[in-house]
């Protein structure tokens, strides 16, 4: 069975191609994907994912803003109580701004070129920790994260 994910676009970015093809493979996968469109603010986002209750949810950023952006929306999604959703991200995001992105808790981070199976992979693995009772969500401190 397949989760409930909110596939987004914070900021200014105007290039949804990609974000477009993840969502389209992850329901080929078996998912239910909620696609936000484009220009996203992270509270906007923290709320789509509220409204739609969603287990996950994926980011696409090309802009060079998600030092910013991104831990910004994992903040909103603790502060709201959504401790439990899985975040993934993907785009132009340089290796040396993951650390600091997977300590914000950001589970997984695919480069351009990243096959879809491999985000289908990471989504079945955090899908099995869940029902496992292991602890994978923003707000869940685990130190998890895909690589």
């Amino acid at each position: 069975m397949g989760m409930r994910i909110v596939m987004a676009k914070p900021g200014l970015d105007g290039h949804d191609r990609g974000a477009k093809v993840i969502a389209r493979a992850l329901r080929d996968g078996g998912h239910e994907v909620v696609y936000t469109g484009l220009r996203k603010t992270p509270e906007e986002i923290v709320r789509i994912v509220m409204d739609e209750d969603a287990a996950a949810l994926g980011l696409s950023t090309l802009s060079g803003a998600h030092d910013v952006l991104l831990p910004a929306i994992c903040e909103g999604l603790r502060r709201e109580g959504l401790t439990e959703v899985v975040v993934f991200a993907g785009g132009i995001i340089p290796s040396g701004d993951h650390e600091s992105l997977h300590e914000d808790g950001v589970r997984a981070i695919f480069g351009p070129g990243t096959r879809t199976t491999e985000i289908l992979d990471f989504l079945e693995a955090a899908r099995q920790r869940i029902e496992g009772g292991e602890p994978v969500g923003v707000g869940e401190n685990s130190g998890w994260r895909w690589e």
